[in-house]
């Protein structure tokens, strides 16, 4: 598959490009999403991108927006077909890497919930006893289940800058207490439905992200990604053990073998070799098929 690592549809409107994402107006009620094979690693753009990455997560999402159903709605337009907006060749470009949403406003926040102790959450640990602000048992070692999974919010942060955690009071101070119960409820829930659902299929979700919209009458919905290897920490339960990091699905393997490099994590990234890539690619079609294929 050829890599895209950043589109062009000459068609649309271009509104924005995330870190990974670009983000297109189709219509009045509408927006296109196309997942690029962009990676990031310590918010910054990596230079190489990661073939059919981009498809990969298109597809790991749609099929967890699609079985999370039950919990909350979410953005995903049905019934629209992008050849009614697109040229064949902008189709071609895409190659099943476009998401068509609704338009709703996005909350400022990201939900993040852990239910492992690792990365960040394990360094505060040892520190402060605690996981952003959040007291924990003493004795906890790396990489432990927590007794149960908590709700760390953070900011949201522009491209290039680092989000920054926040307390739930700070995220009430955002959006309204009513509001900030609903996304800390609805994670927590997400959650749990998906770590149990993949740990049957031997994945473990160490911790993920989920970002929430509202309509004009304030309803949430789930949007943008959820559950990919690229909003979340897939470990393979086979050889996990609590005390040191297992190796992971997700991109935890491009940031192990950045943490080689004398970088100082900010841009420009550099280049990435291509026995990386091909590992990485590996990993994420790995944790599609074991997801979604079963």
């Amino acid at each position: 598959m050829n890599a895209l690592h950043q589109s062009n549809l000459t068609s649309l409107k271009l509104l924005n490009r995330g870190k990974v994402r670009d983000i297109y107006d189709l219509d009045e009620q509408h927006l296109l999403i196309v997942t690029t094979d962009r990676i990031s690693a310590f918010d910054v753009i990596l230079p190489n991108p990661i073939p059919g990455k981009g498809r990969i997560l298109s597809e790991t999402a749609l099929f967890w927006f699609k079985k999370t159903e039950n919990i909350l709605p979410n953005h995903i337009a049905k019934d629209i077909s992008l050849a009614d907006y697109l040229t064949p060749d902008e189709l071609a470009q895409l190659d099943g890497r476009g998401m068509v949403v609704r338009k709703l406003k996005p909350l400022p926040v990201e939900a993040i919930v852990r239910g492992y102790l690792v990365g960040s959450g394990w360094k505060e640990y040892q520190q402060n006893q605690s996981v952003c602000g959040i007291a924990l048992p003493p004795g906890l070692v790396n990489a432990q289940q927590l007794p149960e999974p908590i709700f760390t919010p953070s900011s949201k942060a522009e491209v290039g800058d680092h989000d920054i955690n926040i307390s739930f009071d700070e995220m009430i101070k955002l959006m309204s207490e009513d509001k900030a119960k609903k996304v800390r409820d609805y994670s927590l829930a997400l959650y749990k439905q998906a770590a149990e659902f993949a740990l049957e299929r031997g994945i473990i979700i160490a911790d993920t992200k989920f970002e929430f919209g509202e309509d004009k009458q304030g309803k949430i919905y789930l949007i943008d990604e959820a559950l990919t290897p690229d909003s979340s920490r897939f470990w393979p339960a086979s050889s996990y053990a609590a005390g040191s990091n297992p190796p992971s699905f997700d991109k935890q393997y491009i940031r192990d073998y950045l943490e080689t490099l004398d970088w100082n994590k900010t841009a420009p990234g550099p280049e990435l070799p291509t026995e990386v890539i091909n590992k990485t690619l590996e990993k994420y079609q790995e944790a599609k098929a074991r997801l979604t294929e079963n």
